[in-house]
Formats: structure tokens, sequence, C-alpha cells
């Protein structure tokens, strides 16, 4: 019998929940932000540049380098399942909060 290389697939998927959970708390928040941003903005028409698309990037650049840094550590530290899987929902944040300061 020989020893696996790399975690179980039952540990990957318990790691990868509890990480979507977070991920997907992030993401709302980011979502969040900047809704009340742009909604705060709409209020505003005394020439004041609106401030949505500020924080669109920052949220935008925020949930992108998230993806980027704990996706590729959990693949260089060969935990695919979880790796992959921040890469895609932090990545989809990213896009959404991007579409929504475009928007």
């Amino acid at each position: 019998m020989r020893q696996a290389d790399g975690p179980s697939t039952g540990r990957q998927i318990g790691v990868s929940v509890a990480l979507l959970v977070i991920d997907l708390m992030f993401v709302a928040w980011a979502v969040f932000a900047v809704g009340m941003e742009g909604w705060a903005d709409s209020f505003e028409s005394d020439g004041v540049p609106p401030g949505g698309l500020r924080v669109a990037s920052q949220a935008a650049w925020l949930l992108g380098g998230s993806a980027v840094l704990t996706g590729c550590g959990l693949l260089a530290l060969r935990w695919r399942i979880p790796g992959i899987l921040q890469l895609v929902v932090l990545g989809f944040g990213a896009a959404l909060v991007s579409a929504m300061g475009a928007g």
C-alpha cells in the first residue's frame, strides 16, 4: 500500500465549503458597498465626481487579488479543489463588481 502525496479529497471538500462561505460573504459585501455608493451618487448632482467607480475599482482589485493569491497558493500546496474554487468564485465576484461599476 502506498501513501498519498497530497491531502485527501474529503479534507479538500471540507476546506472548500468553509472557504466558499467566506468568499460569498466577501463578494456580497463588495456588491453591497458598490451598490450603496452608486445609490448615494444618484443623490449628488453638484458636480462632485461619482465615488461608485472608485469603490468598484477597489473592490474588483481586492477580489481579483484575493483570487490570485489564495487560489494559486492553494494550487501550489496541491489543494486543487479549494484552489480552483477560490479562483472561480472570487474571479466571478471581481467580474461582477467590475460590471456593476461600468454599468
